[in-house]
C-alpha cells in the first residue's frame, strides 16, 4: 500500500513538473517568434487576418492593421498579403475587412493583395504563398505577438524565410489568447498544421 502510494505521488509530482516545463517551453518559444523584427528587407508582407465585427475590424485585428499601417509608411516599397476569410458570424471576409481599413488609412490598393479564402492560420499561409512572385522566397509576418511563433513554423515548413512584425494583445484577451495558442503549437509541433 504505501510503495503505491508512494509511486502515485512521484508520478503526480512529475506530471506536474513536465506540465510547468512545457508551459515555459512554449512561452519561450512565443517570445523568441517575435524575432528577429522585420525591417523592410523583403518585398512582401503577410497580414493574419482576425475577427471582424459584421465589418468592423475587432480591437486584435486592429492592432495588427496598425502595425502594418505604421510599416507600410516606413517601407513604401513593401506589398501586403491580406489573408482571412470570412467566417459565419462576420459579414464580410477579414481580408476585405483589412483591405477597406489600410485603404481609408492611406495605403494605395496596388500594394494591397487580397486572399479571403482561408479559414485557418496554415491556411492563411497557405493560400498566401500561392499570392507570391514564385522568385520570393522569404517574407515578413504580421500578426499579434502570441501568434508569430506558430506562424513562422508553419512558413517555415513551405521553405520561406521569415522576420517579424509583433501586435500587441489586447489585455482582455490575453490570458485566454495565451493558453489557446500555447495548445495550437503543440498541434503544429505535432501535425505540423
Amino acid at each position: 500500500m504505501k510503495k503505491t502510494k508512494k509511486l502515485g505521488i512521484t508520478i503526480g509530482i512529475a506530471a506536474i513538473l513536465f506540465g510547468i516545463g512545457t508551459w515555459l517551453l512554449l512561452g519561450k518559444w512565443m517570445a523568441d517568434g517575435q524575432k528577429p523584427v522585420a525591417d523592410g528587407t523583403n518585398e512582401y508582407a503577410i497580414i493574419l487576418g482576425a475577427k471582424v465585427n459584421g465589418e468592423t475590424p475587432s480591437l486584435t485585428l486592429r492592432y495588427r492593421l496598425e502595425e502594418a499601417l505604421s510599416y507600410a509608411e516606413a517601407h513604401p516599397h513593401v506589398k501586403f498579403i491580406l489573408s482571412g476569410g470570412q467566417g459565419p458570424d462576420e459579414d464580410i471576409a477579414e481580408g476585405e475587412a483589412m483591405r477597406r481599413y489600410l485603404a481609408e488609412h492611406g495605403v494605395d490598393e496596388d500594394r494591397l493583395l487580397l486572399e479571403t479564402e482561408s479559414t485557418s492560420t496554415y491556411e492563411n499561409l497557405l493560400y498566401s504563398k500561392k499570392l507570391l512572385p514564385e522568385d520570393v522566397n522569404a517574407v515578413t509576418i504580421i500578426t499579434s505577438d502570441f501568434h508569430l511563433a506558430r506562424a513562422r513554423m508553419i512558413v517555415d515548413s513551405f521553405d520561406l524565410k521569415t522576420d517579424a512584425l509583433p501586435a500587441k494583445t489586447p489585455k482582455s484577451v490575453e490570458g485566454k489568447h495565451n493558453v489557446r495558442e500555447r495548445l495550437a503549437l503543440i498541434k503544429t509541433v505535432v501535425v505540423g498544421k
